[in-house]
């Protein structure tokens, strides 16, 4: 199996700063070819999001550099996964929070991550907030749950999945690395497809457009090029300012082939 990659964000129509952070890579293993991908939303006052969400991303990359190829070596399992990336979460939710209270920040700082190995067979996704992972096919697939407030009213049956997509407390979290007492992340983990596209976003880039059009840009059959990946992410973004999108847009793309 070979892999695409491409990227593409904005800072978006309203805020000064761009406050996500993100990195993907094709690593060259001992057992195949693999993809590591890190995207992180940050939050915060005094445009300190993005040192939230940049020390994030430096950390599972740091993983992916030095304990991947050991991994790798003896065999992966969803155990050491789970194990290596949770205590990468909880030990950076410790350290942003000193961080925030060092710069006088009482409101807190903290960030979204959602995290994916892809190797050829099985992929592995870590989720705290709301950033997502979706599987592109002949259809959409979500592959993470929100940690948000209108998903936990959905999950108690208070409000419909399409109440949600326009309530007011959609982009309210329920908890973040860096602002919560404790994190609890998601993972999911399932089997790679060949002739798919994997995707990372922050909530910027999916509140304003619809899946359909996520599928009619992001297919597979619409993704053949690393050029023309981007181009179509790029539209994609522009979409989503034309509509008055407010947040920090940001998104990577995985073609497998």
């Amino acid at each position: 199996m070979n892999f695409l990659i491409s990227s593409a964000t904005d800072k978006g129509t309203t805020k000064n700063t761009n406050q996500d952070s993100f990195n993907v890579r094709v690593i060259s293993t001992s057992i195949g070819k693999m993809v590591f991908a890190v995207l992180c939303d940050g939050m915060g006052g005094l445009s300190k999001g993005e040192v939230a969400s940049a020390s994030l991303v430096n950390a599972y990359c740091k993983w992916a550099e030095s304990k991947l190829p050991v991994i790798c070596e003896k065999g992966i399992t969803d155990f050491e996964i789970r194990s290596d990336w949770v205590s990468i979460a909880t030990e950076f939710n410790e350290k942003i929070k000193i961080y925030g209270r060092k710069c006088g920040l009482l409101s807190g700082v903290g960030t979204t991550v959602t995290a994916l190995l892809l190797t050829e067979s099985r992929y592995y996704i870590i989720n705290v907030g709301d950033t997502r992972a979706y599987e592109i096919t002949d259809r959409v697939k979500l592959l993470t749950k929100d940690q948000t407030v209108v998903e936990r009213e959905v999950d108690l049956g208070n409000i419909t999945p399409e109440e949600a997509e326009f309530d007011s407390r959609r982009s309210v979290l329920l908890q973040c690395v860096g602002a919560s007492d404790d994190v609890y992340p998601d993972m999911f983990f399932g089997q790679t497809k060949v002739n798919s596209v994997y995707m990372l976003c922050t909530d910027g880039f999916r509140h304003e457009i619809s899946s359909h059009e996520i599928f009619n840009f992001l297919n597979p059959h619409m993704m053949v090029d690393a050029e023309g990946m981007k181009n179509n992410m790029q539209t994609l973004i522009e979409i989503n300012k034309q509509r008055n999108e407010k947040d920090n847009i940001s998104v990577i793309t995985i073609r497998t082939y």
